[in-house]
């Protein structure tokens, strides 16, 4: 049943319009468009989009004819998805370790703390120590701790409670898991176009018209420089005729070709994107690829 009704995915879709579905999805899940989408969950309309596109290609009835065209939006809708997931895993894989990092640093703060607040005789080599990885302003509040007659002053209540403040946050990491379930909601609505039109897709033929040409290797007759070219001509006539198949012989050669070139599912499982979703989502997909099939297969 349609959700929202905004997308009737039972209605008969032309190629036009199933071709602007798929541009609309594409401009929702673009990092640089204003109308990306924010949240999988509560975005009725993507989800109808999408599935307008994967009925489209599950239902047309004659795949051998499916059009050209939109198989290319399609498989190209894939390939964005696909990368566009692999740039939102490096970008949280970045944000995890500035995570820990700031973890790290919220314990080395602390210990300086209270190597200054005790009034330790190194508490002044101690701030040097970590004055690679703190900004200036809170080497001088430490400053300020450790140099303070007593601990009941405003100055040394102010410093002390603005090193607290900045331990707290670096423990919190408030802003970096902001930023990751903002790039994790993303990732759904990225991982659910992958699985569901990949899925889709991999059941129609390439078109021929987008097929990768086949490479032909001319011969060339080979003549000795002597000949004459009465015998030039004859040599050429004949190696005509001997390019020339039978028709018994292309029906042949046709029915034992077996096309390898790798299908868009097979490029889609070999690549990151299946991985990342185990590791973003935390969830289980299996993938079944079908074997390549034997010239006997390709016969039936």
């Amino acid at each position: 049943m349609s959700r929202s009704g905004i997308v009737n995915v039972r209605m008969v879709i032309t190629e036009e319009k199933i071709l602007s579905n798929i541009s609309r999805v594409q401009k929702m899940i673009d990092p640089n468009s204003k109308k990306q989408i924010i949240q999988l969950e509560d975005d009725a309309y993507f989800k109808d989009l999408v599935e307008s596109i994967k009925t489209y290609l599950i239902e047309y009835p004659k795949k051998k004819n499916f059009p050209a065209s939109v198989y290319k939006a399609a498989y190209g809708l894939v390939e964005f998805a696909t990368n566009e997931f692999e740039e939102n895993t490096k970008q949280i894989e970045e944000l995890i370790r500035q995570r820990e990092k700031n973890i790290s640093l919220a314990g080395e703060l602390k210990d300086v703390l209270s190597i200054v607040l005790n009034k330790e005789s190194d508490w002044k080599e101690a701030i040097k120590d970590v004055s690679q990885d703190f900004s200036e302003d809170i080497l001088d509040t430490l400053g300020v701790l450790g140099r303070a007659k007593s601990d009941r002053s405003q100055n040394y209540q102010d410093a002390l409670k603005l090193i607290n403040a900045r331990i707290a946050n670096l423990e919190s990491n408030l802003h970096i898991e902001i930023d990751m379930e903002r790039i994790e909601d993303r990732s759904k609505a990225l991982s659910y176009i992958g699985i569901e039109v990949a899925d889709a897709l991999k059941l129609i033929p390439t078109p021929q018209e987008i097929s990768e040409p086949e490479q032909v290797k001319e011969e060339q007759v080979v003549v000795e420089p002597q000949a004459s070219k009465k015998k030039q001509a004859a040599a050429i006539k004949e190696k005509q005729y001997e390019e020339q198949p039978s028709v018994a012989d292309s029906n042949y050669y046709e029915s034992t070709r077996v096309n390898v070139k790798p299908s868009l599912w097979q490029r889609f499982k070999q690549s990151k994107f299946v991985r990342t979703i185990k590791y973003i989502m935390k969830i289980r997909i299996v993938l079944d690829v079908p074997a390549l099939p034997s010239a006997d297969d390709e016969r039936k």
